[in-house]
């Protein structure tokens, strides 16, 4: 099945960084892997990998929860590449993702299937209970946030399920290598097995417990 044009059109236009063919495999994904359980994603941005996830939600029954503090990563931040003026909030001279996110999902129609949690990744974890049918890890893409996000998400994806990194790079000429190294140590657990690549997307499934 395709992603309904409305849908697809919403997020081509979305403000981020998600190429299209990597968001047709996350929104594929999130179809083969949503109706097992909620799908989580760190990293919410501007919300343009939600609206992939969020169709693939409304089509599965599944619901999308997307976890960020809306202040930006490090390579977001003033003086580096993919700094975006337009979403600092001059009142508190801070990156604030979150207005326009809220109005990204609004316009795609996605707000009953996307849910957006407003914290610290590590400290939402600490108080997560529930299984996971997917979790997608995009959010910090250094080293200490990376390793976080896997640390604190990936013991909830349930067997079966699906853990899927973006910017992954094995040539360090491409990107950065800090989710390429939390990758291959998912892939070292045992617990998963890769499934999937499309670009910098890798679809892992669980097929053991631990990580």
């Amino acid at each position: 099945m395709s992603m309904p044009p409305e849908l697809l059109h919403a997020a081509k236009h979305a403000k981020g960084f998600m190429p299209l063919a990597e968001g047709l495999a996350l929104y594929e994904a999130a179809r083969q892997y949503g109706a097992l359980g909620p799908i989580c994603e760190i990293g919410t941005y501007c919300g343009k990998s939600a609206v992939y996830l969020g169709a693939a939600a409304r089509e599965t029954g599944s619901v999308v929860v997307t976890v960020d503090h809306h202040r930006g990563s490090e390579e977001i931040q003033p003086g580096w590449a993919h700094h975006d003026p337009t979403l600092v909030d001059p009142r508190f001279g801070k990156m604030d993702s979150l207005p326009t996110f809220r109005a990204t999902i609004a316009s795609a129609g996605l707000e009953e299937e996307v849910i957006a949690i407003v914290g610290r990744s590590e400290r939402v974890a600490a108080l997560w209970n529930t299984t996971l049918g997917m979790l997608f890890i995009d959010g910090g893409h250094s080293e200490e946030p990376v390793t976080r996000d896997y640390e604190g998400w990936a013991p909830h994806v349930r067997e079966g399920g699906a853990l899927v990194f973006h910017d992954i790079y094995p040539d360090p000429a491409d990107g950065g290598q800090a989710p390429y190294r939390v990758y291959l140590r998912a892939l070292e657990s045992g617990a998963f097995q890769e499934k999937s690549v499309e670009g910098s997307l890798r679809v892992l499934e669980r097929v053991a417990p631990g990580i």
